[in-house]
């Protein structure tokens, strides 16, 4: 019988042989191998895009637009967001009385127009409307006085910072409260009124005043004086030039510094 051998104490050389390495072969289409990142742009473009997710894209664009807007709308109403109560109620108070100013003067035309229809001698009607209607042009043109409710304005102005577009700025909004006439001092602003800026004063039509500057304002006063004193208007503004500015109802004011009346040199009536 022939000897066992002993497993356990084989040698590396015995029975052992080296395998050999085995590579990868390259593809049997002999093209190069794709790299992963080169498979995953194949996979992804160009797009594959169905019917249903280019609708659900375009209604995601509109909604997405839709909300910008409203971000932006609620970015512009930031300052009246950050006003007082009684501040936006004031402003609210002020639309409502410009609105029924509006109505009343409709309805006062109207008035007007069914008693012009209406009358029985529609020749003195109309004269009498006329006469009315001359009154009130002479005391927009300011050749007429006038009385009525209203307001004092008073502008003092220690240190001379208000200057001319401040003027302007605060005749222009007592207009858009209803304002029917207005004297700055001893001087009629009407229509064409310009403000210049003065040594030592404010320059109304080319008749320099001087501090403190007196308006005299006829129009309601429940209107008038709440215009000035919004948040961020006149008194405000004139606060933040080291100027001060107080209001004063009154049941009666007077204005009565007049203008020339001016004649028309080309102009003419297109009634005759």
């Amino acid at each position: 019988m022939k000897p066992m051998s002993d497993v356990g104490n084989t040698g590396p050389g015995d029975g052992d042989e080296e395998q050999p390495v085995v590579t990868p072969s390259e593809p049997s289409g002999g093209g190069p191998d794709l790299t992963g990142r080169q498979r995953l742009a194949a996979g992804l473009w160009p797009p594959r895009v169905s019917r249903a997710q280019l609708i659900v894209a375009l209604l995601l664009f509109v909604l997405g637009l839709g909300l910008a807007i409203q971000v932006r709308s609620n970015s512009d109403n930031s300052a009246l967001r950050g006003a007082r109560q009684e501040d936006l109620v004031r402003i609210l108070d002020e639309l409502d009385s410009r609105t029924k100013r509006l109505e009343d003067e409709k309805q006062r035309l109207d008035g007007q127009r069914t008693e012009l229809e209406t009358s029985s001698n529609q020749a003195e009607e109309a004269r009498k409307q006329t006469v009315e209607k001359e009154r009130q042009l002479g005391i927009l043109a300011g050749t007429v006085a006038a009385q009525g409710p209203g307001i004092t304005l008073t502008i003092s102005d220690p240190k001379g910072a208000v200057e001319s577009d401040k003027v302007l700025d605060t005749v222009q909004e007592l207009r858009a409260a209803g304002a029917e006439a207005i004297q700055i001092n001893d001087v009629r602003v009407v229509a064409n009124t310009y403000f210049s800026d003065e040594a030592g004063g404010i320059g109304v039509d080319g008749t320099k005043v001087s501090a403190p500057y007196v308006f005299k304002v006829i129009g309601r006063p429940q209107d008038l004086e709440p215009a000035l004193n919004i948040p961020g208007g006149v008194v405000q503004t004139l606060e933040k030039e080291q100027a001060t500015a107080t209001v004063v109802r009154s049941e009666k004011i007077v204005v009565n510094a007049l203008r020339a009346a001016k004649r028309p040199d080309y102009a003419q009536s297109s009634s005759h």
